[in-house]
């Protein structure tokens, strides 16, 4: 069973910056497309950002582009998210998804394995 553990969330003033790690327990790593989804209470989840098994391509939410950057490191199992120039509206529970197939989608259903999230919340 892949099992994914977030860390790394906290609470930050508005400008400050978070990384958020993932690790994920899979024998074949390098193979998972991984993303990071954010959801509030009453709302969606959306997507955030995502990444190749191999690194090489990426995808991000409008919103988040030029500020936050995902990377991984098949070698320690393991995807971040790291967020500058934070602001109250990035207040959410991240979550890190991990997709066997290798594919990295922007879309919540593409992912079998969910970690349990971290709180980020921003202040104004």
């Amino acid at each position: 069973q892949v099992q994914l553990v977030e860390s790394g969330g906290g609470l930050v003033q508005a400008g400050g910056s978070l990384r958020l790690s993932c690790a994920v327990s899979a024998r074949t790593f390098s193979s998972y497309g991984t993303g990071w989804f954010r959801q509030n209470p009453g709302t969606e989840r959306e997507f955030v950002a995502a990444i190749s098994g191999n690194g090489a391509y990426t995808s991000y939410r409008g919103s988040v582009k030029g500020r936050f950057t995902i990377s991984r490191d098949n070698a320690k199992n393991t995807v971040y998210l790291q967020m500058k120039s934070l602001q109250p509206e990035d207040t959410a529970v991240y979550y890190c998804a991990a997709d066997p197939s290798g594919a990295y989608a922007s879309v919540g259903y593409q992912y079998p394995y969910w970690g349990q999230g971290t709180q980020v919340t921003v202040s104004s």
